[in-house]
């Protein structure tokens, strides 16, 4: 019978956290969903690792080995081998709760009409069962991602289950020669544009963000992959009415066309005006940059 979920997992080097990961799998209360691992050119002992626990066959588990190209090479290889109706990704460094595939079934299997929605947007929670940031208020039903952090002021990050069908209607994330990282909210914001999410405030996600993990490095990423942070912003360009963040995205524009040393960027995307407006404060921006990496050594 054919699984409702995959729950996929983009991972290098972190064979000490994937065996929490995998019990947290393993103990779930629904078992309608597969694990799907996209091993980023691990040199640890991943492969070894899930070779053990597919021998195990406690639960069914896809694992796809690459080269080592960033998270978003990985969820681009996920989203091309994905067959579920649904999709969520948990990262190797964190775990789900032990009903979070129920709740999440039981949530999507609750709406009589689904035309138009693109998935789900649920919470995330610290080990401790604090949530991440802010619930959802309770009297929003549906909406965008961008919409609850720009309209509604809720903060933190937020689980997101993605229908595969609609997904497949965007393009793959970039991949840019020498860079190892495009923004995942990029496609969040492309798909919020056209389709809604429900709003649901059950925890599908427990985290534990790691000292090297991509949220505690954000200076650093944006001078070593300029070309996707340019990309995420000239995206989100074309969705966003609101005069002040266009400024502030063309700000940001300008001081990673600088990181790029190609100017070009400055030309791409709508509203190019603002993007030349805002080179003296892109400049001023990209100076601040590089002061907060020298700061951080």
């Amino acid at each position: 019978m054919k699984k409702l979920i995959t729950v996929f997992t983009p991972t290098y080097n972190r064979a000490h956290l994937l065996p929490r990961l995998y019990k947290s799998l393993v103990e779930q209360t629904s078992m309608d969903f597969l694990w799907l691992i996209v091993d980023d050119g691990s040199s640890d002992e991943t492969e070894d690792l899930v070779n053990s626990w597919i021998k195990e066959n406690l639960i069914e588990i896809k694992y796809f080995y690459k080269k080592n190209g960033g998270m978003h090479t990985g969820h681009n290889l996920a989203y091309q081998n994905i067959n579920t109706e649904l999709n969520i990704c948990i990262d190797s460094d964190d775990f789900m709760p032990q009903n979070a595939i129920e709740l999440i079934k039981s949530v999507w299997e609750s709406i009589p009409d689904k035309k138009d929605l693109a998935g789900i947007i649920g919470l995330d929670a610290f080990i401790d069962g604090s949530i991440v940031g802010s619930k959802i208020p309770n009297d929003l039903l549906k909406g965008s991602l961008i919409d609850l952090y720009r309209k509604h002021k809720v903060s933190g990050d937020k689980k997101v289950i993605l229908c595969t069908e609609i997904v497949r209607q965007y393009p793959l994330y970039p991949e840019f020669d020498g860079e190892r990282l495009v923004p995942l909210s990029v496609l969040y914001t492309m798909i919020g544009a056209d389709y809604d999410f429900i709003y649901s405030n059950e925890v599908f996600c427990i985290v534990d963000y790691q000292a090297d993990g991509s949220s505690g490095t954000i200076f650093r990423q944006y001078k070593q992959s300029p070309r996707g942070f340019a990309y995420a912003k000239i995206q989100d360009k074309k969705i966003t009415n609101n005069f002040w963040i266009q400024l502030k995205n063309s700000m940001q524009i300008v001081s990673f066309a600088i990181f790029a040393k190609d100017i070009s960027l400055i030309n791409k995307g709508p509203m190019v005006y603002y993007n030349y407006l805002m080179v003296p404060l892109g400049v001023l921006y990209n100076l601040f940059i590089r002061l907060k990496i020298k700061q951080s050594r």
